[in-house]
Order: C-alpha cells, then sequence, then structure tokens
C-alpha cells in the first residue's frame, strides 16, 4: 500500500505536470506531508523529507522536459548559463536554512507560497516586460534568490523563473523552456543540500538517504515519468484556462491545509 500510494502521488504530479506545465513540486510536498506520519516518521523530520524527496524526483523527472524543449530551440543556454551559478548556490543554501528550520515554520512558508502561485494562476497574472536582462552579477543575485526559495518550498523553480523572464522581455516560450533547464540544477543541488544536511539524523526511518526518503523517491518519480505524455496529450483536448483556475482552486486548499496543519 506504501509504494502504490506513492505511484499514484507520482501518476497524478505527472499528469498535472503535462496538463498544465506546473512543477510536481507543489503537489508532491504537501501529499507527502500527508503519507509520511502514517508511515510512522517522526513529525520532526516529515517536512524536512518531503522538501528534499521532491526536490529529487525533479532532477529524475526533469531531464526528459530539458531533452525536449531543447530540441525545439527553446532553451536559451546563454540565459541558463548565467542562472545556474546562483541557483546551484541557492538551491544548496535553501536547504541548509531548510535543516535549520523546525517542521512547523517550513510548513507555513509552504503554504504562504502555494497560496501566491494559486492567485497568480487563479488571476492568471503575468508581469508585463519592463527591462532587459541584468548582467552577470544581477542574473547571478536573481538566481540565488529563484535557488534559495525554490529549495525552502522543494520546487524546481518555476514559479519564480518564468516570470522573472517575462518581466526582463524573454519571449514566454522561450522563458517557459529555459526555466525547465534552470529547474535540474535547482533539483540536483537543492537534493543534494537535504541529503548532505540530513545525514545521522536520529529520527531519520529506514530508506532515507539525509532528508531523501528512496521509497517515495522510487514510487514518485517513475509514475511520474510515465504519466506526464498522458497530461501533455489531454492539453490538447481540455481548456487550458479552466484547467488552471480548477488547478488554483486545489492549491489553494493544500495551502490552507498546510497552514492548519
Amino acid at each position: 500500500m506504501e509504494i502504490l500510494s506513492y505511484l499514484l502521488l507520482g501518476a497524478f504530479a505527472g499528469v498535472l505536470a503535462g496538463l498544465l506545465g506546473v512543477g510536481g513540486g507543489l503537489v508532491i510536498v504537501p501529499a507527502l506531508a500527508y503519507l509520511l506520519p502514517a508511515r510512522g516518521v517522526a513529525p520532526e523530520v516529515v517536512m524536512h523529507l518531503a522538501l528534499g524527496t521532491s526536490l529529487a524526483t525533479i532532477v529524475l523527472t526533469s531531464s526528459s522536459s530539458v531533452v525536449a524543449h531543447h530540441r525545439r530551440g527553446g532553451v536559451q543556454w546563454k540565459v541558463f548559463g548565467r542562472l545556474t551559478p546562483g541557483v546551484l548556490v541557492g538551491a544548496f543554501l535553501g536547504a541548509a536554512v531548510a535543516d535549520a528550520l523546525p517542521a512547523g515554520p517550513l510548513r507555513l512558508v509552504f503554504g504562504v507560497f502555494a497560496l501566491l502561485v494559486a492567485l497568480q494562476l487563479g488571476l492568471a497574472a503575468k508581469p508585463p516586460p519592463q527591462r532587459e536582462l541584468p548582467g552577470r552579477a544581477g542574473m547571478g543575485l536573481a538566481g540565488s534568490v529563484i535557488g534559495v526559495v525554490s529549495a525552502i518550498v522543494g520546487i524546481g523553480g518555476g514559479s519564480l523563473t518564468v516570470p522573472f523572464l517575462a518581466w526582463c522581455n524573454v519571449p514566454m516560450r522561450v522563458a517557459v523552456a529555459t526555466s525547465a533547464a534552470v529547474g535540474l540544477p535547482i533539483a540536483v543541488a537543492g537534493a543534494l543540500g537535504y541529503a548532505l544536511m540530513g545525514l545521522g539524523h536520529p529520527a531519520l526511518p529506514p530508506g532515507a538517504l539525509g532528508y531523501v526518503y528512496l521509497p517515495a523517491l522510487l514510487g514518485i518519480a517513475l509514475a511520474s515519468v510515465l504519466c506526464a505524455p498522458v497530461g501533455a496529450r489531454l492539453a490538447h483536448a481540455v481548456p487550458a484556462p479552466a484547467l488552471k483556475r480548477f488547478f488554483a482552486v486545489f492549491l489553494a486548499f493544500l495551502g490552507l491545509r498546510m497552514l492548519l496543519g
């Protein structure tokens, strides 16, 4: 039943990712925060395991997305190169910050972030293009902020990277593709940080590598990779605005549940 629950979660996250282009971390983190206590995981490490495991699944599931975007010529690798040093440092730092925080504040941070993303989706809010991309220092700073926040909430950073690039006059199609590529180093550095920070914690369950829970990682990643193409096919058959509004309501519900504990 435990493995089945992870497979179902991965399937749901994969379909959503293919359907809406929304990273699975926004669903995986609250779902694991609900599932792990039922497996007897100690409350003080539940959120850390949910966040670290979410980032580890993104490492495995985002690779195919990056390849697909690259084949279509959508990724601006120059922009990727300028953001990557910052997101690597930021994501590792974010994991360290999360390690220093108790589970309660981590849950509150995720809840607030989920509500903000729900508001953005529900209103279809897009920042108006107002400037050009900054220089190397500015891109490094932006990447660091994106990396820190993404690691603390266990996501690949698309909710932050896409608006930033769009604000800097990058075409939306290119912003989405480049954001998908940037999500890979965020996930790698964040997952590595969570794994290292959690090593030796006495409350970790069997099967955990630091704050990465391997049974959940394997089940979620396998089902997510298999089901993402299903969501992509459905995206051409179902009205996208209505779906995004529905997901915004669903995400707001998850955010409120996290805030209320």
